[in-house]
């Protein structure tokens, strides 16, 4: 599953997270990249405990559903449960060795925001990323990616500009992107729902109705 290996389909994308909860600054870069590269798939991936950030203190199952519901009804997004089910610590490693178990040869696009791909070296088994998937990096529109000595020699010879390369081979390739960037935060969203605001247009009009019928994220119900 290297770079040598022939790609039988076009690829996945993976995109992870909490979604915490899920909003359009999750949902546009999704769409687009979906489109840009050729995926087939674009599959979004709860997280159920992430290893370099705090834990979600709203229950799996909720960021589920509504994760589930902002996705409805676009085609080529999918919500992908398993680190949900698996439990524990939800490392990427993981994940992407069940799904190369599951689909064989296909390539695989691990997509992931500049200030994670930055903090690659502290991952959990970073190394073996490369046999398991692409990484498609989302860099933000003029911002210029200081990389540590360790990731530049490691990230180098990966490196491509053609998004027709993902294609070519299952895994081990790194292709730098700058979808729509909207500043929007999942954190600033809880503390404005927290304090009885609307958060309407900041995300999926269905997930919106969702929280503010059921007082989710401490929003008063009337």
């Amino acid at each position: 599953m290297t770079r040598g290996n022939l790609a039988p389909a076009a690829p996945i994308g993976i995109l992870g997270g909490t979604f915490d909860p899920v909003h359009h600054g999750h949902l546009r870069p999704a769409i687009e990249l979906l489109e840009r590269l050729g995926l087939v798939e674009m599959r979004l991936v709860p997280g159920h405990l992430p290893p370099h950030r705090r834990a979600p203190r709203t229950p799996s199952h909720q960021r589920l559903r509504l994760l589930q519901l902002a996705v409805a009804g676009a085609a080529g997004l999918a919500v992908d449960d398993r680190e949900l089910r698996r439990g524990g610590y939800s490392y990427t490693v993981d994940t992407l060795h069940e799904l190369r178990a599951e689909l064989g040869e296909r390539p695989l696009c691990f997509v992931l925001g500049s200030d994670a791909f930055l903090g690659l070296p502290s991952w959990y088994r970073w190394r073996d990323l490369e046999n398991l998937t692409h990484l498609v990096v989302m860099q933000r529109p003029g911002h210029e990616l200081r990389l540590g000595a360790e990731l530049i020699e490691w990230a180098a010879p990966r490196q491509v500009s053609d998004a027709a390369a993902l294609h070519a081979c299952s895994s081990g390739l790194i292709l730098y992107q700058e979808p729509t960037a909207l500043p929007i935060s999942a954190s600033g969203i809880r503390r404005l729902i927290a304090q009885g605001r609307s958060a309407r247009f900041l995300m999926p009009d269905s997930v919106w109705q969702c929280i503010a019928s059921e007082g989710l994220y401490g929003y008063p119900q009337v």
